[in-house]
């Protein structure tokens, strides 16, 4: 029974022998921590040792497998490379500059000596001298710049107009009630301010009716105005559509002159392929009776308009045979030439007296030469030389402002007969052959169309200040900018404009700026003031049914100094008025 008990005790149970497994290696796994942690402590490392590292590490690159080997190339020597300081210091700047931009922190600035530069006060001072020249410069401008409490009225057509503010303008996104209330108020010629109705009276409504004009005919695949833009190459029209065209612009026409007759038309712009006609009721720019004033023309046209028994006048180029003898009068300067007078019912008495007396000296001069026995065939043919002579010097300046015609009272009457037969009018060659001429409006007429400019706004930072800006691309008639103006100059304190004119529509306004400035010598000039006055009063009465506002219809009306003029720039400051060039 010991003995047994004995053999018992040497044996193992499987119980006992897990858990001395389970012993080890916990054992081992405790000791292996141990060493690792001994392993990986490292004495510790100044700010010197670990530069040098990181050095090193950045050094370290990876060889290429692939690449060829250059041990045995020759290696550029960089000691022996000349400094270029210029190359250095571009490169510096680009790297900090370009280091501004892709990282939010400044780089840090560098100390660096220059060398010195004896030059360099002198240069200071040049710089201090030059600004303040161009400061004296400037005043001395501001100084002698004109402040109108109007803004002078423009009769050519525009073509592009940028507005510009410190402050926010008007806005071009429309709500709803905006767009159906600026619809609504141009066209029933309402003022919005007084008027009473449930309509929007926002800034952006009243600014959206003055985006609004009238045109006939319309075709939205042609470009009418300009008519000689490069899109309407290429098209033909058929002869149905010739006479419908035609058709619809003689009712068109007729229905818009009488409007003008009966002064519920201010105005209406004509543009034909050759010419381009601005029709005027009474009292507009001036003129008491209605008129029409034409650019450009020519020879035949004047030709044909004497045999019709039109008459006319040519105000700018009197304007010139008046300046040859020194500068011409007013603003608008002419280029002095030698000019020979039409004949006819169309001129002035001053001209056909002229002409009347050089028929005369010529009728004896060929008295004279036929009593000198010269033969008949040679007289002839001086003769002919010589009416060659005078048709060359009058056709010299058809196509210019000088052509410019004006027609008026009358005669208006005769030459609108004339537009509507003449066919010279509707073109039957060349660009938009078959289509009538364009007939342009502010307020409706028959068969006319109702087109909208479409502004686009957008902010603009010049010289380190932010400001609002509206463009406005397309035909551009002159009631709209002082439309404009007037909204501008209720609600903000400083504006400024930028236009783009027509040239071919200059003349309107040289025209009229010329006529307001011609006085005979008898009259006085209070004589002159009161008249003028007395015209303006009686016109603005008579328009005041035409449906433009009465700030407008005063502005076509004004007469005097400043009352007409070629806007490119306009500023208005409030207190000061309108600067304008």
């Amino acid at each position: 029974m010991s003995s047994d008990g004995i053999l018992s005790s040497k044996w193992t149970r499987p119980d006992d022998f897990i858990k001395l497994q389970r012993l080890k290696q916990k054992k081992k796994q405790l000791a292996a921590r141990v060493n690792s942690n001994n392993n990986n402590k490292r004495p510790e490392l100044d700010d010197n040792d670990k530069s040098k590292l990181l050095e090193a590490k950045i050094a370290q690159k990876r060889n290429n497998p692939f690449a060829k080997s250059t041990d045995g190339a020759k290696k550029q020597k960089i000691d022996d490379q000349p400094y270029d300081a210029t190359a250095s210091e571009f490169r510096n700047t680009a790297t900090s500059n370009l280091a501004c931009l892709t990282s939010s922190r400044p780089p840090a600035a560098k100390l660096s000596l220059q060398k010195f530069d004896a030059n360099a006060f002198a240069k200071l001072l040049h710089q201090a001298k030059a600004t303040q020249a161009d400061e004296e410069d400037d005043a001395a401008l501001a100084a002698r710049q004109k402040h109108t409490p109007h803004l002078p009225m423009d009769w050519c057509l525009k073509t592009r107009v940028r507005f510009f503010c410190p402050t926010e303008l008007p806005s071009t996104q429309l709500k709803t009630s905006q767009l159906a209330s600026g619809l609504t108020s141009f066209v029933r010629c309402f003022d919005t301010n007084q008027t009473e109705s449930t309509l929007d009276i926002s800034d952006a409504t009243r600014f959206n009716q003055c985006t609004y004009y009238w045109q006939h005919p319309h075709l939205p695949w042609l470009t009418l105005f300009p008519r000689s833009a490069k899109e309407n190459n290429g098209i033909t029209i058929g002869e149905r559509e010739r006479k419908a065209l035609a058709e619809e612009w003689d009712y068109s026409f007729r229905g818009l002159f009488q409007l003008l007759r009966a002064r519920q038309c201010p105005y209406f712009y004509l543009c034909a392929n050759s010419f381009t006609v601005l029709f005027r009721a009474a009292g507009t720019g001036g003129r008491p009776e209605t008129h029409a004033l034409v650019t450009p023309s020519t020879r035949g046209m004047r030709s044909a308009l004497q045999q019709e028994g039109i008459e006319y006048s040519m105000p700018l180029k009197q304007q010139q045979d008046a300046g040859e003898g020194g500068a011409s009068n007013g603003s608008f300067t002419e280029e002095t030439e030698a000019n020979t007078s039409d004949s006819g019912t169309g001129l002035a008495n001053g001209q056909a007296k002229d002409i009347e007396h050089i028929s005369d000296e010529d009728d004896d001069d060929d008295a004279w030469l036929e009593s000198l026995g010269v033969d008949e065939r040679e007289l002839r043919r001086i003769q002919t030389t010589h009416a060659r002579k005078l048709q060359a010097a009058e056709m010299s300046e058809d196509f210019s402002d000088n052509s410019l015609l004006l027609i008026e009272g009358v005669e208006c009457q005769g030459f609108f007969s004339y537009l509507l037969n003449a066919k010279s009018t509707i073109t039957s060659v060349g660009r938009l052959a078959g289509v009538p001429p364009t007939l342009l409006a502010p307020v409706a007429f028959p068969k006319a169309t109702m087109q909208h400019l479409v502004p686009r706004s957008k902010k603009v930072r010049l010289d380190g200040i932010d400001y609002h800006s509206i463009d406005i691309k397309g035909l551009l008639l002159p009631t709209f900018l002082p439309s404009v103006a007037m909204l501008l100059c209720e609600t903000r304190h400083t504006f400024s404009a930028t236009l783009a004119s027509s040239i071919n529509t200059l003349s309107f306004s040289k025209a009229t700026q010329k006529l307001l400035e011609t006085t005979t010598p008898a009259e006085s000039k209070e004589a002159v003031e009161s008249d003028a006055g007395c015209l303006q009063v009686f016109g603005e009465q008579n328009l005041s049914d035409c449906g433009l506002l009465p700030a407008v219809v005063s502005a076509i009306c004004r007469t005097g100094q400043n009352a007409v003029g070629l806007l490119e720039r306009v500023c208005y400051q409030k207190g000061e008025g309108y600067a304008w060039s």
